[in-house]
């Protein structure tokens, strides 16, 4: 049963990142239809003063893009668990499976870092407002979502390997009670 529950997980683990990917890259086609939509019309007058033409579709799928990818990034580390090696002693003592686990949810951190930045950025620069007029925002909805993609796989990985390691320092602790009299 354990087992059977530690599948679906990954799964939906995989399953929301490829769909915060498939958003991310749809917000990006949303950005791009709008940009060439705008520059058709071969008009001067925007909505916003800074000479950018903002996309409603793309800023929505963005912020999906955003919440998925953080539901999926928390639920995967509340589940998987607070997976550390805290000294060199720790290292080599350590499970293959643990430090696989530390190693991925490293990787994963950086992941998300990158994909939710890129999604952020290019979620800003199709606000309404003015402010964000300067932010650079073609190419961004394609970067994040191909790195949720990677996001999915690496935080998919590393939920299997935390669950495997705390197996294996449950079967290591349960010998070493039951030995003492």
């Amino acid at each position: 049963m354990e087992s059977e529950l530690g599948f679906l997980v990954s799964v939906l683990i995989i399953c929301a990142d490829i769909t915060a990917a498939v958003l991310g890259i749809e917000a990006e086609i949303a950005q791009s239809k709008q940009h060439h939509h705008a520059h058709q019309q071969h008009s001067r007058h925007r909505d916003s003063g800074c000479g950018r033409s903002p996309s409603s579709g793309a800023f929505a799928e963005g912020v999906a893009a955003m919440l998925l990818l953080s539901i999926v990034h928390v639920t995967a580390n509340v589940l998987g668990g607070c997976t550390y090696i805290r000294s060199k002693q720790d290292f080599t003592r350590a499970t293959a499976n643990k430090i696989l686990a530390v190693a991925l949810l490293v990787i994963s951190w950086m992941f998300f870092a990158v994909s939710y930045s890129t999604l952020m950025l290019a979620t800003l620069a199709n606000s309404r407002s003015d402010r964000f007029c300067s932010l650079p925002h073609r190419w961004l909805f394609l970067i994040g979502g191909i790195f949720c993609f990677g996001h999915g796989l690496v935080t998919s990985g590393y939920y299997v390997s935390a669950i495997a390691a705390k197996k294996e320092d449950k079967e290591n602790v349960q010998p070493a009670n039951t030995s003492r009299p």
